[in-house]
């Protein structure tokens, strides 16, 4: 396949999919003009890397997970720790959603007179709200009390109605 095909096929660019052979990623097997030509398999490799970019692997990264012949290599350890590195992202990200909701409801006058917003200042003060996940020391504010909504209160009609909303995933390349 030239390199119009793998683009075509794999949605990745053709200056990306250069870049990645420049990177060692790929490997083409010649060249049919000035056009490089690539095995099938390039397919899979390349959704390997979108695997693998997806989960937040770097591209070095993802470049030790390959043999020097090609075929995947991949350190079990290395993705029970990247697991790890999510599971604490999410915590954080979850304690920042969690938080933001609260605010967005809370019945004190002032969000400054609200003892669940006042902690998560003094996190942010503290710099624990924006420290890297992957160090392990980023502490997350206090899981907020729920606040009861009454019907037709302002809270409850800024969003359309009294429910949280489901969160919807998508997943982009």
């Amino acid at each position: 396949m030239d390199i119009a095909e793998v683009a075509q096929r794999s949605g990745v660019p053709a200056s990306t999919l250069r870049f990645y052979e420049e990177k060692g990623l790929i490997a083409s097997v010649g060249r049919r003009g000035l056009r490089r030509v690539f095995e099938p398999a390039v397919l899979d490799r390349l959704a390997l890397i979108a695997l693998g970019q997806a989960a937040g692997f770097s591209l070095d990264e993802i470049a030790l997970m390959f043999a020097s012949d090609g075929r995947p290599r991949i350190d079990r350890a290395l993705l029970a720790a990247k697991a790890d590195e999510l599971d604490r992202t999410i915590r954080r990200l979850t304690a920042m959603r969690d938080g933001l909701r609260h605010a967005a409801v809370c019945p004190a006058p002032s969000h400054l007179e609200c003892p669940t917003f006042r902690r998560m200042l003094r996190a942010a003060a503290a710099g624990a709200l924006g420290r890297s996940a992957a160090a392990g020391t980023a502490t997350a504010p206090a899981r907020p009390r729920p606040v009861a909504i009454r019907a037709g209160s302002a809270s409850a009609s800024a969003s359309g109605s009294g429910k949280a909303r489901p969160s919807g995933r998508r997943i982009d390349r």
